[in-house]
Order: structure tokens, then C-alpha cells, then sequence
């Protein structure tokens, strides 16, 4: 009876904690908060998956907070690691952490990428995280992967020019940054044609055969390498390859909101938010489209579809939208209006705060304080949900986390675009391209 007795006091301690802690969790999600101190909360709970979950030996960015697709927990991503070290120069403005310790984390992710494998200056796509090992993201892609090169530089450059104090930290850091950028060998991408090649392996060369014609989230690769001062590309290269693909210009309208470029109603929002992390889309134009009108619309229309919500998905509406690339109940999928299963990905709204700031808003206060139970956790919101299959993700993505903070952090104070124009070869290359832009 003695044991029953204990027994039964444990199971009620158990449940009596458990309940504890859920109510804790809710309590913990407060109804009184003003915009500046939710964003204030997400941005920095979000940063905890670079700070806290950075892989230990390297310092950069964990691919996904579970394992992944069979390759365990080292896998560190290229691409993810930029949006990162963006990150971090956010939480170092903001002070959660202190700039030397930023400082200090980053050059030993400068030091350990120096001798990590690379392939004429590129990185690839994933690397083990302790030894610098590629790591294949396909059978054939084993080698260099210049648009996820060009987001990590993305955030370095923006690193550079924030670390700008004369001690022997920051300047080792910036001259580390600028050595390496230097290395990219940009033009060797082109094959000699005029245009830029997303891979190339030293196992199976130019197999991937993938030539990157635009409208999609690769025109910072082609910003990088027209600005490049060792290894540049011709103007032409931009030109006729990029801007000469067969979904380059589009010109329609959709939901009353012209599209400039891209895909009939935009393609997956990260369009819109991976090359313009640093690119600054105010007053951005060339002779093809004003860029900040193409990702304002892009996102009018994405909220507008699914407002309307012609499959009739459970939980879409005003203050619950967003489409873009991102897990879901079948895997890995890229969502758009055009590939829609009711799949809603938080960073989709949330990282185009600088061009729909109302409704973004409305979305980040709808999946806090009325799904925060089952969205929020210890980085921020997970990487999305499906309320028609109540699937529901476990996971936190660091190309999905990263650009949460960042822009955010754009549309609140514009930090890191005014870092990344004021690189002066990003001016030069921008010049040499035919575009007007604005630095501040």
C-alpha cells in the first residue's frame, strides 16, 4: 500500500509540474506587449539558434535543428551561416551580446572557413561543422555552390564594414573577410559564356549544368560577382545571362498588384528577402524593373492569395498568410500561390516586415498570442504549420530563422542595408550594372 501511496504521489507531482509548465508557457505569452517590445522578443529569441545552437568548433550556422536527412549533427550550412553573421551584427546593435564576444565568434569562423574545403574561392552548400569537410548536398552537387558563397558573403561584408574599431580583433577580422572575398574567383563560374553557373564539383566538374538565368532569390550573386575586384564578371554577364532568362519579365497583374519580374504570382516569398538581406531595395532600379515596387507586389500578392484562399485551407486569412520555401507534413517544399498544400511558413510574413509592415504585424501578433502553444519556441517561431492536417513542425531551419531577424531589424532602423552599400565595390559593381540606388 506503501508503494501504491508513493506511486500515486508521484504520478500527481508529474502532472502537477507538467501543468505548471504549461501555464507557465502561456503566461509567459503576454497580451499587453506594444509592437516594439513582440519584435523586440522575436528577434531576439530567434537569435539564440546562431548564439546558442552555432556548432561549437566552427561557429557557424547548424543547418536545421534536427538531424539532417541522414547526415547527423555537424552539418553546418554555407548560405545559412551569412544570414547568421547578419544576425549576430543585429544582436551586437542591440546589445544581447557583447561586441567583443561578436567579434571574437566571428573570426573564429574566419579561421576554421581558411582552410575549410573551397573550389576556386566557393564554398559548397553544407560542410561538416568540426572538420570543414564538404558534405554532399546531392550525389553529383560535392563541390562549390556560389549562390549559398554569395549569401555567407552577403553577411561578411556587412561584418567588415560594422567592425570597424582599430584593435587587433576587428582588424584581424576585416582583413580576413577581405582576403577571402578577394579569392572568389567569380568570372572561372562563367565557363567563358555570359553567364554565371550555380556548380561546380571537383568529382563531376560542370555536371550540374546549371546555368542561373533570373527572376528568382539569385541576384546577389550577380551583384558579388560584378563587384568583385580580382575576378569580376563583364556587365555583359548580368545582362545576357540574368536577365535574359525565359521568366525573367512577367508584367502582369495579379490580385490588382503589377509584377514586374519573376513567376506568374511571385514564386516562393524568399525571392524577395534572400538577396535584399543586404541589398537595399529603396530607390533600387536598372533598366528592367524598380526593385523595391517588384518585392513590395510580390508580398501584396502572396497576403492577397491567400486572403482569398481559393482551396479553402484551414486558418488562412488577413492576419494568417505567407507562402515561401520551407518544411512541411510531406518534407521540403517550396510554397508559392502556385504550389500551395496549406502549408504557412512564419518567416514568410515576418521577413517582409519592410514591405507589408501592417500586415506582418498583424500575422506576428496572430501566431504569438493565438497559436504561440503550438508555434513558439526556445529559437522563435518553429519553421511552419498546417491547420487542415494539424501537422504542426518541430524543426527551426537557419535560411528560415535568419532572415526573420535581419529584416526585421531592416524595417526598424535599416542597419544592415546601410552596412552592406556602403561597401564601396558594391557601389562599383552596382554603377558598372546600370543601377540607381540609395546608401542610406
Amino acid at each position: 500500500m506503501i508503494r501504491v501511496n508513493k506511486l500515486l504521489l508521484t504520478i500527481v507531482t508529474v502532472l502537477f509540474l507538467y501543468a505548471t509548465t504549461i501555464a507557465q508557457n502561456k503566461s509567459s505569452i503576454q497580451n499587453d506587449l506594444s509592437d516594439d517590445q513582440l519584435l523586440d522578443i522575436v528577434q531576439k529569441q530567434t537569435f539564440r539558434y546562431f548564439w546558442d545552437f552555432a556548432h561549437p568548433i566552427s561557429g557557424m550556422a547548424r543547418e536545421r535543428s534536427n538531424a539532417t536527412f541522414g547526415y547527423g549533427d555537424e552539418v553546418v550550412t554555407t548560405g545559412g551561416t551569412g544570414f547568421g553573421v547578419m544576425s549576430i551584427i543585429v544582436a551586437t546593435e542591440r546589445k544581447w551580446i557583447t561586441r567583443d564576444s561578436a567579434a571574437k565568434h566571428l573570426l573564429k569562423m574566419m579561421l576554421f572557413l581558411e582552410k575549410a574545403n573551397s573550389y576556386h574561392g566557393a564554398f559548397p552548400h553544407w560542410m561538416n561543422g568540426a572538420t570543414g569537410k564538404t558534405i554532399p548536398f546531392g550525389r553529383k552537387d560535392d563541390g562549390a555552390d556560389l549562390v549559398e558563397t554569395s549569401y555567407l558573403f552577403e553577411g561578411l561584408l556587412c561584418a567588415r564594414q560594422y567592425f570597424n574599431a582599430n584593435n587587433k580583433t576587428e582588424t584581424e577580422l576585416r582583413n580576413r573577410i577581405g582576403w577571402m572575398w578577394d579569392e572568389i574567383e567569380w568570372n572561372w563560374f562563367t565557363k567563358g559564356e555570359e553567364v554565371l553557373y550555380w556548380h561546380w564539383s571537383p568529382n563531376n566538374g560542370w555536371a550540374m549544368n546549371f546555368p542561373v538565368h533570373g527572376f528568382n532569390e539569385c541576384l546577389i550573386m550577380y551583384i558579388l560577382a560584378a563587384s568583385a575586384e580580382r575576378y569580376p564578371v563583364s556587365s555583359a554577364v548580368y545582362h545576357k545571362g540574368w536577365a535574359q532568362g525565359s521568366f525573367f519579365k512577367n508584367g502582369k497583374t495579379f490580385y490588382g498588384y503589377e509584377l514586374p519580374l519573376g513567376f506568374d504570382y511571385g514564386g516562393p516569398l524568399f525571392f524577395s528577402h534572400y538577396s535584399f538581406l543586404g541589398l537595399n531595395p529603396h530607390g533600387l532600379k536598372d533598366q528592367y524593373a524598380d526593385y523595391w515596387l517588384q518585392n513590395k507586389n510580390h508580398t501584396l500578392i502572396n497576403h492577397a492569395y491567400c486572403i482569398d484562399n481559393p482551396k479553402k485551407f484551414k486558418g488562412y486569412g488577413e492576419n494568417c498568410w505567407g507562402l515561401t520555401a520551407s518544411d512541411t507534413y510531406t518534407g521540403y517544399d517550396a510554397h508559392s500561390p502556385t504550389n500551395d498544400h496549406g502549408t504557412i511558413s512564419p518567416t514568410a510574413a515576418l521577413s517582409a516586415f519592410p514591405y507589408a509592415p501592417e500586415f506582418s504585424m498583424k500575422a506576428l501578433r496572430h501566431f504569438y498570442f493565438d497559436l504561440g502553444d503550438k508555434l513558439w519556441g526556445k529559437y522563435g517561431f518553429i519553421d511552419a504549420f498546417n491547420e487542415s492536417k494539424n501537422w504542426y513542425a518541430k524543426s527551426y531551419l537557419a535560411i528560415d530563422q535568419g532572415p526573420e531577424i535581419v529584416m526585421i531589424e531592416n524595417y526598424r532602423s535599416g542597419l544592415l542595408w546601410k552596412l552592406f552599400m556602403s561597401c564601396p565595390e558594391i557601389k562599383k559593381g552596382l554603377n558598372k550594372l546600370g543601377f540607381d540606388y540609395q546608401t542610406k
